[in-house]
């Protein structure tokens, strides 16, 4: 096995219909909600929760090497397989299936290939998610999403780095990508468009959206990196100043953007 880099991972998340629901499910949810607006709010934000929304796409993106790869749940996937998705830039794969196969795959990509991985607010919703959605659907993570608050080594959330662990108040993602002169992500599409997307069979869309979100938060975390390092304690060495065994290396096999797509040999 190759060296494990960091890696930044953004996901996309959407709401089951109200009616898949079970009835005692819809009165808890709805108990709180006094008018039609407050009802309404409730199926808005379903997509939220692990336990009324599922994963539709999952982005990984290697800061150093400037490749990735997208993991899109694909109704119309008939073999989960990776392959190359040219249309969201050089560089890019994409691998459908059902959610259960994208998580599958997440976690054998992560336990082989990932070294510290990057979020913009990973701590609170990307990293439960992913985990709750795995732990229903009987897929085993390979690693805690949400380990130690207090070191960026494993997880390195940069809500939390530019909060400094909440002390200052958080801003969204899309105000620090314009501050520090990054691209934003959200020009062809916003978060909250993912579910009607979803509907529609935008699958590519939802996957070149993610996919930004997941390049973007790789640049915002290179451009963070020697901050990062005095927070955490760590000397600057080698390029950007990362811990050792957390550098950039060539993309080897199995991994997005090396010479065959992950998950072509088991």
């Amino acid at each position: 096995m190759g060296q494990r880099t960091p890696l930044a991972v953004d996901i996309e998340t959407v709401g089951f219909d109200w009616d898949e629901l079970h009835p005692e499910v819809q009165d808890y949810l709805m108990r709180r909600a006094r008018d039609d607006d407050e009802r309404s709010r409730v199926k808005d934000q379903l997509g939220l929760h692990p336990g009324t929304g599922r994963v539709v796409a999952i982005a990984l993106w290697r800061p150093y090497e400037d490749r990735g790869g997208v993991l899109v749940e694909d109704p119309a996937a008939t073999a989960p397989r990776w392959a190359p998705f040219p249309e969201a830039g050089a560089g890019a794969l994409i691998y459908r299936g059902s959610e259960r196969d994208i998580l599958t795959e997440f976690w054998r990509y992560v336990s082989q290939h990932a070294g510290t991985l990057i979020t913009f607010n990973g701590r609170s919703f990307d990293g439960p998610f992913l985990m709750i959605r795995s732990a229903i659907l009987g897929v085993v993570p390979t690693r805690n999403l949400v380990p130690y608050r207090y070191s960026f080594q494993d997880h390195c959330d940069l809500a939390e780095v530019l909060s400094f662990y909440g002390a200052r108040q958080r801003n969204s993602f899309l105000f620090w990508c314009h501050q520090f002169g990054i691209p934003s992500p959200k020009q062809a599409m916003d978060g909250a468009e993912v579910g009607e997307a979803y509907r529609q069979g935008r699958i590519d869309d939802i996957a070149r959206y993610c996919l930004a979100d997941a390049r973007a938060t790789a640049e915002l975390y290179r451009r963070l990196e020697p901050m990062i390092a005095v927070m955490d304690g760590r000397s600057q060495g080698g390029e950007g100043g990362t811990a050792p065994g957390n550098g950039p290396s060539p993309a080897g096999p199995g991994a997005p953007g090396g010479e065959a797509p992950p998950g072509t040999a088991r």
